[in-house]
C-alpha cells in the first residue's frame, strides 16, 4: 500500500500549540510530502536521469520556500545544490548549518524490490522506496522539524542555512567549489548531518568517526576481441580470470589487506577508544540478523565494532566480464572489469593508497594481461573534536525522544564533504543518524522506520531548542 497513513495515533499528540503538537497531528501530510520527494528518481550516477536530478532540486528548493525559508539552486558542473536560509534570529544567536543530499543510488538489481523502487510504500511499520534512508526521509526528519517550529511558533530558535547537493552519491566533486564559493553565507556555529545509522532502535549514535573512501575500477584486457575457448583455449590469456587473481590477492586469508605499505599509515585505535567501544550495547549476533548474513568476518584482532569504524578495509562492488547471458557461450573473455573501493581510516589518504594499489598490480605476474586502473572517487576519513558544548546539547536533545543514552560511536560510511567542511568552517560538526542497521541503504528493498523517524523529528527540535540556548552553547 502507498505510505498515505499517520505515522502514530493522532490521539498521542502532545498537548498544546508548541512544534510537538504541531508534528502529531500534521504527520499524514508530512508523510505525503515526503512520498512525493521519494517519488523523484534523482540517480546522480546515471546521465539518463540528469533531467530527474534537477527536477528533484527545484522541488526541494519550493518545498523549502512553502515553510518559510528562501531558496535558491545553484548550478554547478554537475548537478545543482539547493541553498536555503532563515536568518530571522539575532545576530547573536547561534547559526546551524544543515548537510544533506537529495540524489540516490541506482535501484538495482529491480527483481528483488517487494515494491517499486520510487513509490513509497509502508509495511509493518516500515517506509520502503529508494532514498527512504540515504538520505531522503533522513533530511526530512530536519524539514519537518523546521516546518513544525515555523508554524507551531513564527520563528526558529537558531538562525538556519541549508546546503542540499545532488552529487554525494558520486563523491561530491561540485561541491567543494560551492562552500568556496558561498563561505561567507554558509558561516555558521554549528554543521548537523542526519545520514547515518543508530546504534539500535532505542540508541542514538553521535558519530565520533568517520572513515573515508578510495574508490576505483580495474579494466584487465588480454586480446583484441573475445576468442572461442576451444580454438585458442590453453595458449590465449583470460581477462577474466587474470582479473579474478588480481582482486583475490587485495586481500589475505585473515581479513587484511595484502597491499605492501597500506598499514603504514594507520593509526591504531587507542586502548580508551576500544574500552569504550566495548561497553556499547551492541550484540553482534542481532546486527548479523538485522542485515540478513549468517556471520560476521573480517580482519582478526578486532571486534566487530572496530572493524566497522576504527580499522580500514577493502572491498569488490561488482565485477563483470566474459558471457553472462543465458545458456553457453564458450569464449575467453578479453576483457574483464571490477570496482573496488577501500574505507580508509587516519593518517590515510586516497591518493597515497592509490599509488600503493598501482605498484601492486604492476608486480603480480599475470602473463598476457594488462590491468588498467582508473580512481572514480576518493575522501579524506574524519574524527571530532571530541567532548564539546555541541555534543552535549545533541546528547540533551536526543533524550528527550529516545529510550537509550546516545553513544560517541562511528560509522564506517562515507559522507565526502565533511572533510571539507571542517577544514572551511570553525564549526561543530554533529553526526546524527536516523537510520537503522539492516535499513538496505544502496540495496533493494532499502526502508526507513516510522517510529524512529517520529522520535528523531521531535529530537531534531530539541536540538534547535538546545543550540540555541545560552545553556546549549555553555554546557
Amino acid at each position: 500500500m502507498r505510505a498515505t497513513p499517520a505515522l502514530g495515533p493522532e490521539a498521542a499528540a502532545p498537548a498544546g500549540d508548541g512544534p510537538l503538537a504541531w508534528l502529531a497531528r500534521h504527520e499524514t501530510v508530512v508523510l505525503a510530502r515526503l512520498n512525493e520527494f521519494l517519488a523523484i528518481p534523482s540517480v546522480s550516477t546515471r546521465a539518463e536521469h540528469r533531467a530527474d536530478v534537477a527536477r528533484c532540486a527545484a522541488w526541494l528548493a519550493a518545498e523549502l520556500r512553502r515553510i518559510g525559508l528562501t531558496a535558491e539552486c545553484l548550478a554547478t558542473p554537475g548537478h545543482p545544490v539547493v541553498l536555503a536560509e532563515w536568518r530571522g534570529a539575532p545576530r547573536d544567536v547561534p547559526t546551524v548549518l544543515i548537510y544533506g543530499h537529495y540524489d540516490v543510488q541506482p535501484p538495482e538489481p529491480l527483481g528483488p524490490w517487494a515494491s517499486p523502487p520510487f513509490t513509497g510504500t509502508v509495511r509493518d511499520g516500515r517506509l520502503y522506496a529508494r532514498g527512504a534512508a540515504d538520505d531522503k526521509g533522513q533530511l526530512w526528519v530536519h524539514v519537518a522539524a523546521l516546518e513544525a517550529c515555523l508554524a507551531a511558533r513564527g520563528a526558529l530558535p537558531v538562525n538556519v542555512v541549508m546546503l542540499v547537493e545532488g552529487e554525494e552519491e558520486v563523491g561530491s566533486p561540485s561541491l567543494a567549489g560551492v562552500v568556496a564559493a558561498e563561505r561567507a553565507r554558509l558561516a555558521c556555529d554549528y554543521i548537523v548531518i542526519s545520514d547515518t545509522v543508530m546504534l539500535s532502535p532505542e540508541v542514538p549514535n553521535i558519530l565520533g568517526s568517520m572513515r573515508g573512501l578510495a574508490y576505483f575500477e580495474l579494466t584487465a584486457r588480454s586480446a583484441a576481441t573475445d576468442l572461442h575457448s576451444g580454438q585458442y583455449g590453453g595458449v590465449v590469456a583470460n581477462a577474466a580470470a587474470g582479473l579474478a587473481r588480481a582482486v583475490a590477492s587485495l586481500v589475505d586469508p585473515g581479513g587484511r589487506v595484502a597491499i605492501p605499505g597500506f598499514y603504514d599509515d594507520v593509526r591504531e585505535p587507542s586502548p580508551a577508544r576500544r574500552e569504550e567501544l566495548a561497553r556499547f550495547p551492541f550484540e553482534e549476533e542481532r546486527f548479523a540478523s538485522d542485515s540478513g548474513i549468517d556471520v560476521l568476518i573480517g580482519e582478526e584482532g578486532y571486534t566487530a565494532l572496530e572493524r566497522l569504524w576504527l580499522r580500514p578495509t577493502c572491498e569488490v562492488n561488482g565485477i563483470f566480464g566474459g558471457y553472462i547471458g543465458e545458456g553457453a557461450k564458450t569464449v575467453i573473455p578479453s576483457a574483464a572489469a571490477a570496482k573496488v573501493s577501500f574505507r580508509l581510516v587516519p593518517d590515510q589518504t586516497p591518493e597515497r593508497v592509490e599509488r600503493l594499489l598501482l605498484t601492486h598490480l604492476a608486480s603480480l605476474a599475470l602473463p598476457g594481461v594488462r590491468i588498467d586502473l582508473r580512481r572514480l572517487s576518493g575522501s579524506l576519513p574524519w574524527r571530532t573534536r571530541g567532548n564539546t558544548a555541541g555534543l552535549a546539547a545533541a546528547r540533551r536533545a536526543l533524550r528527550t525522544a529516545f529510550a537509550g543514552d546516545p553513544v560517541g560511536g562511528g560509522t564506517g560510511g562515507t559522507i565526502p564533504i565533511v572533510p571539507e567542511l571542517a577544514r572551511s568552517f570553525d564549526a561543530e560538526i554533529l553526526l546524527i543518524g536516523f537510520g537503522l542497521p539492516g535499513e538496505n541503504a544502496h540495496a533493494p528493498n532499502e526502508w526507513l522506520d516510522l517510529e524512529t523517524f517520529r522520535r528523531g523529528a521531535r529530537a531534531v527540535v530539541a536540538l534547535y531548542e538546545e543550540l540555541g540556548s545560552r545553556t546549549g552553547r555553555e554546557s
